[in-house]
Parts: structure tokens; C-alpha cells; sequence
């Protein structure tokens, strides 16, 4: 498509004129970033209702919110980070420094995803303009309110040389994707990573990937049995569980079970209420395809408590799922939804060797008192990050690096670890000219030999 090959020769164009290099410049885009999100703030609510039927303050809570903080955090730290930094230099390269500069990449394509469709595009957009990219964001076409906004948020104010929203389905992604763009950051599922980072091979784009996976919440036997039960129904059940890194299965010790999940049923609905088809805290499932997927994982024989749906409304009770195997249907694929498999285990070892047969997921839950038990899991099981007593809150916290590893993603972001993936880290050795060691030149004596040896080992 001759606008999608024009706007990408426009901003590299316009970031080879190294417009964006200038720090001051990149503050003033954020604050205007910051304006405009201010501004479309109640189009925001609206758009993701109309999408979603999510309330205004979940939205705000769960977007709009950390997308203000992540804004005032570059404020604060840019010209910082932007620094370039000086590091020891060796004996070898003596008299002379060492320091890294840091430096956009360049031209950057940011492909959101539906489920935070506010969050997703435009989080990571924060980081690339901070960084001093060019940004082009493609939002997804299943959240088509939330995404013709953004496109009028983002192009009614800010210069398509520089900051620029395309709408779209798989061809103007694909038309993207030819482009040979400095950094793509992709948000979704693993099956269409594997698309984004072949298409990237094809011009070495360099590239962020994060995906999902089947996320384990593991509950200990010595567990605060209430508290878990409250945060897991929460992380589980918010956003009707269309969430990258809610809890996709639970694992529980026998000598609990019975009575965490008691616990978690009267945590349910004291979140949602009896009849969570009419609570402003419950929201839809995106679409027709998704609503059926769903509806198809869901063994009636195994429901412990929820089950219900209806296809008018696209709505699926919060679920839960007992006497479940490895083996079974609803754990042969990342759930994204209201549905809650329960594992039991009665040995540790047992339970971390079935954990770790899976692809490596993108965050885990522990819940435990016990320091061993903790340190045990989080250093024998691979994951992307996660949480202790707690699920999805380390994704608030932008000191915190957000990402997955192997099948649940590649690289991260979130505050200066967002920096620094839309960051090239150039390495300079500036050396004197006032004396040089001859050792490295030839003729190779023996005592350059000794030398050598001496300097190095």
C-alpha cells in the first residue's frame, strides 16, 4: 500500500534529520501526550465500554491510569537515562575512557493487542518516544471502538512524520511488516509472534515480543488461605480473565483444597455478585470466536462452581473448573478467560517437575509463608515475572521489567527498561594521543610476550 510505504519513508526521513535526538523535544511529545490522553479521557471510557462493557473506574485503573504514570516517569528520568555513561576502562587501553551512549533506534512499529487495547499500543509508545523513536502504532482491529479513537487521538495531534496510527486488519499489518522498520514491539499470541519475528528476520528489525502463556498460581499448604482466595479470584476474573498474565490454572496441595475453594467461590462473588452478567465490574468476551473457543473448554462434568453462558451478550460466568488433569483440553492452550482449571498436588517436587513440562509461562503466583517453599519455586521454574502472595500487581510496578522468555515472550519494558528497549547501547573507547604501548604491534618479543601475559591474565 503506496500510504503505508509513504509514511515510513517520511519518518525515517525525518528521524535522519535527527529531530528526535534532542531530549527537550522529546519531553515536549510527552507532554502533549499527556494532554491529549487528558482530554480524550471520558472518549476513552466510552469506547472501551462500547467494546468491552467494562465500568469507567476499571478502566482507569487497569489503562488510562499506569499510562499517566509511565508518562510522568520518563518526565522525571529522561534526561538521566538519555546520559551517557561512563564505565571503568582497562588497563590495556590506558590512558583513555570508556563510556555508552545511548541512542534511538530509529524508525519504530508498535503492534498492540485487544484485551488493554489503550495500555498496549500506547504504553509501549510512551518508551519509544522517549527514547527518541519514530513511532507508527497499529492497534487491533477486535477492539474497533478503542482503536478508530486512538487512530483520532494520535493523528489529529501529533505530526505523522514523528507519531502516527494506522488502522487495520491482517493486510495493512502485513503491508507493516515489509516495512523495514529499526524496532517492532508486539503484543499477542505466540502463534502470531512467530509471523511478526519472521517478518522482522527479512530486514534483522530488531524486536520485542510479548505474548502469554499458561500462567500457574501454586497455593501452599501454609498460605494465607483468605488472602489468596481474594487475590487470586480478583487477577483471575478481572476483565472477565482476558488478561496475559491472570492465573490460567491453579495448583493447590490436597490438605487445602476443600476449604481454599470454599474461600475462592465467596471471594467470587463478593467481587462479582451472585448474578455477574449485571455487574459493572464483569465485562464481555471480544468476540464471537472467542466466546465460542471458550465455551468449547468448558467440561460441565468438572464445573465446581459458574458454567453458564450466553452467546446474546457474549457472556461467560466465572468458572471453575475441579478434578482437573494435564491432560485435558482446557490446559492444552492459554485459557484468556473466565475459566479456572484446578490442579491438585500433594508433593512439591512432583508439582514443579508438571510445571516445568509446559511452555515456559509469563508470569507465576506462589502463595506460601514459608521462605524456602518461595525460593524453591521461583529458582527452579522458568517464567517471565510474577508475584508472591499477590497476582498481576508486579505489572504496576515500572521498576519492575515487564516481559516473557522463550514461548511467553521476548525482552521487556515498563519505565527505564522501556528506555532502554527502544534504546541502542553504543559502546566508545576514546583513547590519548599522548602515548601509545607498543605491545600490541609487531616485532613480538619476548618480553612483549611476558607483557601481554601480564596485562591480560
Amino acid at each position: 500500500m503506496k500510504d503505508i510505504e509513504s509514511l515510513f519513508k517520511h519518518q525515517r526521513s525525518f528521524y535522519h534529520n535527527n529531530h528526535t535526538r534532542d531530549v527537550p523535544y522529546r519531553k515536549s511529545l510527552l507532554r502533549q501526550f499527556r494532554e491529549v490522553l487528558k482530554r480524550h479521557e471520558n472518549d476513552m471510557f466510552e469506547a472501551i465500554h462500547k467494546d468491552f462493557g467494562k465500568s469507567a473506574y476499571e478502566t482507569y485503573e487497569t489503562e488510562i491510569a499506569l499510562l499517566y504514570h509511565e508518562i510522568k516517569l520518563s518526565l522525571k528520568n529522561l534526561k538521566h537515562w538519555a546520559k551517557a555513561e561512563l564505565v571503568p576502562t582497562n588497563l590495556p587501553n590506558l590512558p583513555g575512557k570508556s563510556y555508552i551512549l545511548t541512542e534511538p533506534y530509529g524508525t519504530s512499529l508498535i503492534i498492540g493487542a485487544w484485551n488493554y487495547p489503550f495500555l498496549l499500543s500506547l504504553h509501549p509508545a510512551v518508551s519509544a518516544l522517549a527514547a527518541g523513536n519514530t513511532v507508527v502504532v497499529k492497534p487491533s482491529e477486535l477492539a474497533p471502538a478503542t482503536s478508530a479513537l486512538m487512530r483520532e487521538m494520535i493523528n489529529n495531534n501529533f505530526d505523522p512524520e514523528v507519531f502516527h496510527c494506522v488502522e487495520g486488519g491482517v493486510e495493512e499489518t502485513t503491508e507493516l511488516l515489509n516495512q523495514p522498520f529499526d524496532k517492532i514491539f508486539f503484543t499477542g499470541s505466540p502463534r502470531v509472534g512467530k509471523i511478526v519475528m519472521h517478518a522482522a528476520s527479512e530486514h534483522l528489525s530488531s524486536v520485542t515480543l510479548e505474548l502469554g502463556g499458561k500462567s500457574p498460581a501454586i497455593v501452599f499448604p501454609d498460605a494465607n488461605l483468605k488472602m489468596a482466595a481474594k487475590r487470586i479470584a480478583w487477577g483471575k476474573f478481572l476483565n472477565a480473565g482476558q488478561t496475559c498474565i491472570a492465573p490460567d490454572y491453579l495448583m493447590i496441595h490436597e490438605s487445602v483444597k476443600e476449604a481454599f475453594l470454599l474461600m475462592l467461590k465467596k471471594e467470587t462473588e463478593r467481587n462479582l455478585g451472585e448474578e455477574p452478567e449485571s455487574s459493572e465490574a464483569y465485562t464481555k468476551i471480544i468476540n464471537d470466536a472467542h466466546f465460542e473457543r471458550l465455551t468449547k473448554l468448558i467440561d460441565h462434568e468438572k464445573v465446581l462452581f459458574g458454567g453458564n453462558t450466553n452467546p446474546d451478550n457474549r457472556y461467560i460466568e466465572p468458572t471453575v473448573l475441579d478434578n482437573v488433569s494435564f491432560e485435558d483440553a482446557v490446559m492444552q492452550e492459554e485459557i484468556f478467560g473466565p475459566i479456572l482449571p484446578v490442579i491438585t498436588f500433594s508433593e512439591t517436587e512432583q508439582m514443579i517437575a508438571e510445571v516445568k513440562k509446559l511452555p515456559k509461562p509469563l508470569a507465576l503466583y506462589v502463595f506460601t509463608k514459608s521462605k524456602k517453599l518461595r525460593e524453591k519455586v521461583l529458582f527452579e521454574v522458568p517464567f517471565g515475572g510474577g508475584a508472591v502472595n499477590d497476582t498481576i500487581m508486579h505489572l504496576s510496578n515500572p521498576n519492575l521489567p515487564f516481559g516473557g522468555v522463550n514461548n511467553s515472550g521476548l525482552g521487556s519494558y515498563h519505565g527505564k527498561a522501556g528506555f532502554d528497549t527502544f534504546s541502542h547501547k553504543k559502546s566508545i573507547l576514546q583513547k590519548s594521543t599522548l602515548f601509545e604501548p607498543p605491545v600490541k604491534y609487531p616485532p613480538y618479543k619476548p618480553w612483549k610476550w611476558k607483557a601481554l601475559r601480564w596485562l591480560m591474565e
